[in-house]
């Protein structure tokens, strides 16, 4: 357990990381033993064990849950939250350098890696940067049905009408339009 881990790692006990980020020691070693499964767990309770341990809560449900899987709308506010967070250039390196378009990838998880190397991409060309190479064999894929932000479906089953559909298709970012992914919206997160 990765929780487990980097407190030996730290040669922090479960006392001290309780009393360092507020949870109560019973939950510490509820989660550490098992006893408590980590999807029932508080976001605000993992979020605060991941700071005070130099973890992102994805790093230690990944960990934990090899296939816990977020819904894809929250997927992408998370990726649009972090490259606001991180900066547009920091971003992409941490994402290049943990290769997670890859791992993604090899999951079989194609709409979060599409939307992740898009975001790559449409980065790239927004700061002038190269784009990476080593995803051209991932570029040659997109999704066989478009995905459409929930709010524009939403909008067209309200107005039985498609025309909120080919609007978000016209107003897409090239780089996710690619891969059937349409999105116009990544930098407007609060």
């Amino acid at each position: 357990m990765i929780i487990k881990d980097r407190l030996d790692e730290l040669n922090i006990s479960m006392y001290r990381l309780s009393k360092e980020c507020g949870v109560p020691q019973a939950t510490i070693s509820d989660i550490c033993t098992g006893k408590a499964a980590l999807e029932k767990c508080a976001a605000g309770t993992l979020y605060k064990i991941a700071k005070s341990l130099r973890l992102t809560v994805e790093e230690i449900l990944e960990s934990e849950m090899k296939e816990y899987r977020a819904p894809f709308e929250t997927y992408k506010s998370n990726i649009c939250h972090y490259v606001k967070d991180m900066g547009d250039v920091e971003f992409m390196i941490d994402v290049l350098e943990k290769d997670e378009i890859r791992k993604l990838y090899n999951r079989r998880w194609y709409p979060e890696a599409l939307y992740l190397l898009a975001m790559i991409d449409y980065l790239s060309r927004e700061n002038d940067v190269p784009m990476c190479t080593n995803y051209d064999d991932i570029r040659t894929h997109k999704l066989e049905k478009p995905i459409y932000p929930s709010s524009v479906l939403i909008t067209s089953e309200v107005m039985k009408s498609e025309k909120p559909l080919r609007e978000a298709e016209k107003e897409a970012i090239p780089e996710f339009k690619r891969f059937n992914i349409i999105e116009s919206e990544v930098r407007n997160v609060v």
